[in-house]
Parts: C-alpha cells; structure tokens; sequence
C-alpha cells in the first residue's frame, strides 16, 4: 500500500495512503520508498488499479473476483491482469489462495514519495500522469461527499475538515510547517495503519476517511535568490534553444 499526501518537493502518497512529507524516513513508522523508475509511476496511473488498491486497503486483502465485485464495472479476469501488474511493481503481494485456489492479494504497507525535483523528461512525465490521476479521484470523492453530507450523522459532519488559508511565507517556514504535519500523520495515521489495514483489528465504528493537503507557492519568488535562480534557468532554455 503505497501513499501520497502531496509534498511539495513534490512526494506523494496513494493507496492505501499514508505518506511521508519527504522527512527523513527514519521519523515514520512504515518503510518508505521513493519511486524513481518512470514504468512504477505508469503502472499507478490508472484509475482502475487505484481503485483496486483502496478496496484491498478497505478489505484487508482480496481475489480478483471479489476486487470485480466491489468495482461492479469490471471483470475478474480484467481485475487479476491489474493485480498482476501491481504486483510486478511492489504495490501489492500475495496473501495465501482464495476460494477455488485463486490468488489472494494484500497492499504492501509503506509510504511512497515521487517527483522530488531531479526528475528526468520521462520520470516528469509520469509523474504528472499519476498527479492527474490522483487529483480527479480526490476531486470526485470531495464532490461525493459535499452531495451526501447533509445526511450523514451529526458526529462525523461536525469532525470533518475543510479549510481554505491563505498568507506569507518564506521557504523556511514552508519546510517547518512540512514537518509539523509529518509528525501530525505520524500520530494519527501512519503509526496505526499496519494494525487498520487488518478489519479484524480494527474499531468497530472506523470508517474510511480521506486526508489530503497541499502547500503550495501561490505568487511569484519574491526572494532575490529565487529571482536570479529562476533568470539563470531561463537563460540556459533560451541559449538551447538557439543553438
């Protein structure tokens, strides 16, 4: 089970979805893993697969049959060659045979970051595929929910998030925020998610529940060294393209 809480260097975190903020690995619970090979990143972009991962994250662990069952769109066979390419990747394993010896598969419990700033023209590419893929899926549970909300029970509306803020910055504060909420995941989410993945250890009354969070520059550099850093950029793109 891989995570993205978006960083901005930018890491993020899906399935099963936890995540590092890009801190040292060592501060969090779960492995952590960076994705650098641009075909990990591609088997990721796709909606059927992400949503593959939640079910298995929600079920504890699954057979392509019953993964078909749950996404009601798909067929067995379709949801065992996905399953397939998941795990050729590392983002899910097997977990003992299902009924009439079907392959049964679990999430791989870790926190993956991608896109941290080197990125090759490729490794860039796939990054954005799999930000695109991740922000209509958040996009479109945010839009479920706002529809249904209204009937929901009172204690889970009034404990709900949604904040919108906006003010100054410098980088250095950015980074300290980063680490503040690192240590706020940690706590509530990653330290307890090897033990909610598992539906038998599990509170009787938890749900799935959504977390997702950018920071993000929302105006131009404003630092002298941001300015000319940018400039030097720029002038290198324009002495390329001359030649």
């Amino acid at each position: 089970m891989s995570t993205n809480e978006d960083e901005q260097t930018e890491g993020r975190n899906e399935p099963g979805e936890s995540g590092s903020t890009g801190d040292d690995a060592s501060e969090f619970s779960i492995p952590q893993r960076e994705l650098r090979d641009p075909a990990e990143l591609r088997a990721l972009a796709h909606p059927v697969r992400l949503a593959i991962m939640d079910h298995l994250v929600q079920l504890g662990s699954g057979t392509a049959t019953e993964l078909a069952e749950q996404l009601q769109d798909e067929s067995p066979a379709n949801c065992s060659w996905h399953l397939r390419q998941l795990a050729r990747y590392g983002f899910v394993e097997e977990a003992g045979s299902g009924p009439g010896r079907q392959r049964r598969w679990k999430p791989v419990i870790e926190g993956t970051t991608f896109g941290t700033g080197d990125d090759t023209p490729e490794l860039a590419r796939a990054v954005d595929a799999v930000d695109e893929v991740m922000l209509n899926r958040e996009m479109a549970r945010m839009r479920s929910w706002r529809a249904s909300k209204r009937v929901e029970p009172a204690r889970w509306r009034e404990n709900t998030v949604e904040s919108y803020s906006w003010t100054w910055m410098t980088a250095e504060e950015m980074a300290a925020f980063r680490a503040d909420f690192g240590a706020l995941l940690e706590r509530h989410v990653l330290s307890r998610l090897d033990e909610r993945v598992d539906p038998e250890r599990r509170p009787a009354d938890a749900r799935p529940v959504r977390l997702v969070t950018w920071l993000i520059p929302a105006g131009p550099p404003g630092d002298a060294h941001d300015e000319e850093t940018t400039g030097h950029a720029e002038g290198a793109e324009e002495d390329t393209d001359e030649r």
